[in-house]
């Protein structure tokens, strides 16, 4: 049993704790519970409206962050190669006549007789101002004669692009809805034959059919669109076909192969259990899920669509970017190389942030690798 004096002890201390809180200790209470009031106020779940729109607006944004050290990287890359060529504009167009005068003069009048970090910045900072340098073969502003020719180059690519995805996913929805049959193993083998004939042979014998046989397609030229859809289609569908070969059976095995996988989930087999039509099963979940390798490699294909345009340009004798970066090269204008690189690795990663938007949306899987 507690002593009396004990018992004394902890009447004191109940006392104590029930003593009145003077005003500091109330001012400081205040304070905490302000603290934790705007504390509670910054963790509030945010409305519906605002989580979504901050969604779009970090989809939209991530993958321009992706472009900015990508195109960083590259414009480096390509000014430095520029710069180990060792060429020079006076050898260009002054030849084995060039005199050490003359020389430090270009060198002076194109500023290569500055350090290269000072040399990058001033390309760069042009650069962002739309202007890709000037020529040293004639002195014409790169950005022009670039601008006159890439419409060639574009019109075929994209004419070659579609084709590929359109066929492609065609022969490759085929060969999965019918799978391990004589239609399955019938483009199985036309895939097969196209993967083998590289484009400028696909190109020559299209000439041959076409062109020299039949003499229902012009074999080479090109015609700008205002002078009629019709003429200018004819011009560059030749081209278009023998660069889209690969397109098409890339496209047709990815989208096939991903197509099969995914008739074989358990969700698709629950989906025909629950007596889903098969055509809500196919555009509803085997092609959003299924389509997404089919998707990338288009994204990864395409730039073969754009440097596949040096052969068939040379092939149907268009004057597109491909035959001008070939040319620079071969008489040494390192600024017009570069330009053409430039501009390549733009709608390059241009072309892959689209499909990586359209991967997003298509396949949530998609959204950690971006």
């Amino acid at each position: 049993m507690a002593t009396g004096t004990e018992i004394e002890v902890r009447r004191v201390a109940v006392a104590r704790r029930r003593e009145p809180r003077t005003t500091g200790s109330l001012r400081a209470r205040r304070e905490i519970e302000v603290r934790r009031v705007a504390v509670a106020r910054r963790r509030e779940p945010r409305t519906t409206g605002s989580l979504r729109a901050r969604r779009v607006g970090f989809a939209i944004l991530r993958p321009f962050l992706v472009f900015i050290p990508v195109f960083l990287f590259g414009t480096f890359i390509t000014f430095l190669l520029g710069t180990l060529s060792g060429l020079n504009p006076a050898y260009v167009q002054l030849g084995d006549a060039a005199t050490p005068a003359a020389v430090a003069r270009l060198n002076h009048q194109y500023g290569l007789d500055r350090p290269f970090i000072v040399q990058y910045w001033n390309w760069f900072t042009d650069l962002l101002h739309g202007s890709l340098g000037q020529s040293w073969v004639d002195g014409i502003s790169v950005s022009t004669l670039i601008g006159q020719r890439i419409g060639i180059s574009l019109s075929v690519a994209v004419l070659a692009l579609i084709i590929g995805v359109v066929v492609g996913a065609i022969l490759g929805t085929l060969a999965a809805l019918f799978r391990a049959s004589w239609l399955d193993r019938t483009v199985t083998a036309v895939t097969s034959v196209m993967a083998s004939m590289p484009p400028f042979t696909v190109g020559v014998i299209l000439v041959a059919v076409f062109a020299v046989q039949f003499k229902i397609l012009p074999s080479a030229g090109y015609v700008s669109l205002h002078q009629g859809f019709s003429i200018w289609f004819s011009h560059i569908i030749l081209p278009a076909i023998a660069l889209s070969f690969d397109m098409i059976t890339g496209v047709a095995r990815q989208l096939r192969a991903g197509l099969v996988t995914t008739y074989g989930q358990n969700y698709i087999t629950g989906a025909i259990v629950h007596g889903l039509s098969p055509r809500r099963i196919f555009f509803t979940h085997v092609l959003r899920n299924g389509g997404g390798p089919a998707l990338a490699y288009v994204g990864l294909t395409f730039p073969t669509l754009l440097g596949g345009a040096v052969v068939t340009e040379s092939i149907f004798g268009l004057a597109g970017y491909g035959v001008f970066a070939s040319t620079s090269a071969l008489h040494g204008d390192v600024p017009s190389v570069e330009g053409v690189l430039v501009v390549s690795i733009v709608i390059v990663v241009g072309f892959n942030l689209l499909i990586n938007i359209a991967l997003n949306r298509i396949d949530p899987a998609a959204k950690r690798g971006v």
